[in-house]
């Protein structure tokens, strides 16, 4: 499933490094988000390729789902249209599933370049906050196939009986976070995760709305909230404001810095005192759509398969630090 706007060199880099894969058993669905039918004036994508065209742009979760519904595979992955996959992609994470029939998601090896990752999964801060496990670390740390707590859907595989239970990415997202939520949800349900270190992709971060840009902040911040109510035990949500002022704190201390997106948002030449307008905005959204919500908040909980205690712990063994969010 590759959902793309720009359609551009990256894209056709994109399909090239799937036409080269080991594992040869696969279609391949582009989904032109792009509302200008972009993937049909390149011209013939190849035999394996059908492409769904969007009238507009529907953001990342719904553009993806289309993906989904127009397939009938039993694994399901998804690749960013900037992300190029090695050759043995696709095959170390076919391999990876069909051994270990628990896991209901894939997470591979998510490179910036050769020598430093983008992710080995994510990672969960204490306000439902998401970052990437091993960012800018080198990739020989991460060596080892082991349990992690939910993929980023930059590059991961899904399977089609888990999302049959517990539904598709949530389409009010629209970018941004869809990809934890929906990794949380599996969790609630029971499912594991693998990271598979051998299924290896490059990825060119951020290119669709930029590392730091006002558009990226507020629907993370937005999402994040959303994401929170959905899935945080009462245990955990009563203390999730707490963590978020301490987040905001260290994002304050690293506006000035020169780590942190708080930095580059400034470097940006973006002002300062749009970011405390942007978080305000994001819960007003929030607010918005509690009732919404709530209600799915309690559909998850419903078909839960784990107790709040063990969410908690399963948390806890997979989390970051509002200091380390602030500082990535």
């Amino acid at each position: 499933m590759v959902p793309t706007l720009a359609a551009d060199s990256m894209y056709q880099d994109c399909l090239g490094a799937l036409d080269r894969q080991t594992f040869r058993d696969f279609e391949v669905i582009i989904v032109d988000n792009s509302g200008e039918r972009r993937v049909r004036k390149l011209g013939a994508a190849g035999p394996r390729v059908t492409v769904i065209e969007s009238e507009e742009n529907v953001g990342f979760g719904s553009a993806v789902n289309a993906g989904f519904r127009a397939s009938a595979a039993p694994l399901l992955v998804t690749l960013n249209d900037d992300a190029c996959p090695h050759p043995g992609f696709l095959e170390a994470l076919v391999t990876a599933m069909e051994n270990h029939p628990e896991a209901g998601m894939c997470a591979p090896s998510i490179r910036l370049a050769p020598d430093a990752l983008d992710s080995a999964g994510m990672l969960l801060c204490g306000d439902g906050s998401s970052k990437q496990r091993g960012h800018r670390e080198p990739p020989e740390r991460y060596g080892s196939a082991e349990e992690v707590l939910l993929p980023s859907a930059c590059a991961a595989v899904y399977r089609r009986k888990m999302l049959d239970e517990i539904g598709l990415f949530d389409e009010d997202f629209f970018l941004y976070c869809e990809d934890t939520d929906l990794g949380l949800r599996a969790r609630w349900a029971g499912w594991k995760c693998l990271y598979a270190p051998d299924a290896v992709v490059e990825h060119h971060y951020s290119r669709s709305a930029g590392r730091a840009s006002p558009l990226k902040a507020y629907l993370v911040e937005r999402n994040r909230l959303f994401l929170l109510v959905k899935n945080f035990p009462l245990s955990m949500l009563w203390r999730a404001p707490l963590v978020s002022a301490w987040r905001y704190l260290w994002h304050l201390s690293s506006m000035f810095g020169q780590k942190g997106t708080t930095a580059e948002f400034r470097r940006q030449g973006n002002p300062g005192w749009l970011l405390p307008v942007l978080v305000l905005r994001a819960h007003c959204a929030l607010l918005a759509r509690l009732p919404r919500l709530w209600r799915r908040r309690r559909g998850i909980r419903e078909r839960a398969r784990i107790s709040a205690y063990e969410f908690r712990r399963l948390a806890g063994r997979f989390s970051i630090g509002a200091r380390e969010v602030a500082a990535l």
